[in-house]
C-alpha cells in the first residue's frame, strides 16, 4: 500500500470566486467553514457541484437503511485506509446507529466480527469490491436475498463512489477536520 501523504497537497480554497462561494454554500460546514473535502474539491467548482448533486443523494435520499449504508461506507474507508472517510462516517455512523464497538469490527477481518447474515453480506460486498472490483456470485447471492434489484444497484454505487472519494481523499491529503475522530486506536 501506497504511503499516504498527512499533509494537504492541495488547499482548500480560501478566496472563493462567486461560482465556487454559491458551490461551497450547498455542501457541509462546520462553524460556518466548509468541510476540509469540499474546500479542496472547491478547486473545480463544476465538479464540486456534480459531486454534491450524487453524494448527496446517496446521504439524504437514497433507498437504503442510514445504518446499512453507513456500514457500507465505513468499510470502504478502512479497506481504502482513508483516515477523512472513515473518520467523517464514524461521526454519521454513530448518529445513524452505529455503536463504537461496530465501527471498530469494520476495521478487522470479516470472520472476526460477528455481524448478522445481512450485514456480513455487506461487508463481505466491500471486500470483494477492493479485491477485484466485482462482488463475488456467492456474496451477491446473500445479497438478493434481503435487498431488492434498486437497493442492490444503490450499493454497489454506494461502494464504487466511497472508494473513489477514499482515493482522492488518499491522494489529495485531505486533513481530518477538528473534532473528527482518526482510526479507532489511534
Amino acid at each position: 500500500m501506497a504511503d499516504r501523504p498527512t499533509q494537504f497537497r492541495i488547499q482548500p480554497v480560501s478566496e472563493p470566486d462567486d461560482e465556487t462561494r454559491e458551490a461551497l454554500a450547498k455542501t457541509i460546514a462546520r462553524d460556518g467553514e466548509p468541510l476540509n473535502i469540499f474546500g479542496v474539491l472547491a478547486h473545480h467548482p463544476k465538479l464540486l457541484k456534480r459531486f454534491n448533486l450524487l453524494g448527496g443523494f446517496i446521504l439524504n435520499k437514497g433507498l437504503l437503511p442510514v445504518r446499512e449504508r453507513e456500514i457500507v461506507i465505513l468499510r470502504v474507508g478502512w479497506n481504502a485506509q482513508s483516515r477523512y472517510e472513515f473518520g467523517q462516517h464514524t461521526v454519521i455512523g454513530r448518529h445513524c446507529g452505529l455503536s463504537d464497538d461496530e465501527i471498530r469490527r469494520l476495521t478487522v477481518p470479516a470472520d472476526e466480527g460477528q455481524w448478522s447474515a445481512d450485514d456480513r453480506a455487506l461487508v463481505d460486498m466491500c471486500d470483494d469490491i477492493q479485491a477485484d472490483d466485482c462482488v463475488s456470485a456467492g456474496t451477491w447471492a446473500r445479497l438478493a436475498q434481503r435487498w431488492n434489484e434498486a437497493e442492490l444497484i444503490e450499493l454497489v454505487v454506494t461502494a464504487g463512489f466511497y472508494r473513489m472519494v477514499s482515493g482522492f481523499l488518499n491522494s489529495t491529503g485531505v486533513e481530518l477536520d477538528d473534532g473528527v475522530p482518526d482510526f479507532p486506536g489511534r
